[in-house]
């Protein structure tokens, strides 16, 4: 019964980590667009529409780490899940870094079906904008 108590709390714990992971991926995504279009709206010269790409590649990178953190957690629950009741190996240890070499890179995750489609539209949709400008002459 102590194991099972023990368990329902680290779970817990994991779960809420979890939950912050995702939160922070929502807030990344209205940041970028915030930002993306902020920075389209900034009147300047040539190329100033170009920055608009900063705040998205920054933002699309900070999405994914924050994916590929959130992924390590989540295997680090189902080890816990797993494996909690036969061992108190690694109790309330949430360190996700031995899970590091079970899952992709970041980069991959940069482009995995969600998050490629979110800021792959974004970033196409930037580029139009900005070519559209550069042939208006600025």
């Amino acid at each position: 019964m102590e194991r099972e108590k023990l368990m329902i709390e680290e779970l817990k714990i994991i779960q809420d980590i979890i939950k912050r992971m995702a939160f922070n991926s929502f807030l990344i995504k209205g940041w970028a667009i915030t930002l993306v279009v902020v920075t389209l709206l900034l009147k300047g010269g040539g190329f100033q529409a170009f920055i608009a790409f900063i705040p998205l590649l920054v933002f699309w990178y900070l999405d994914a780490y924050f994916l590929w953190l959130e992924r390590l957690y989540r295997r680090l629950y189902d080890w816990v899940r797993e494996n909690r009741l036969k061992t108190e190996e690694h109790l309330f240890d949430m360190d996700y870094r031995r899970f590091i070499k079970d899952e992709q890179s970041k980069i991959r995750i940069m482009f995995s079906i969600t998050l490629g489609w979110f800021y792959g539209s974004i970033f196409i949709l930037t580029l139009l904008y900005v070519l559209i400008v550069q042939l208006k002459g600025g």
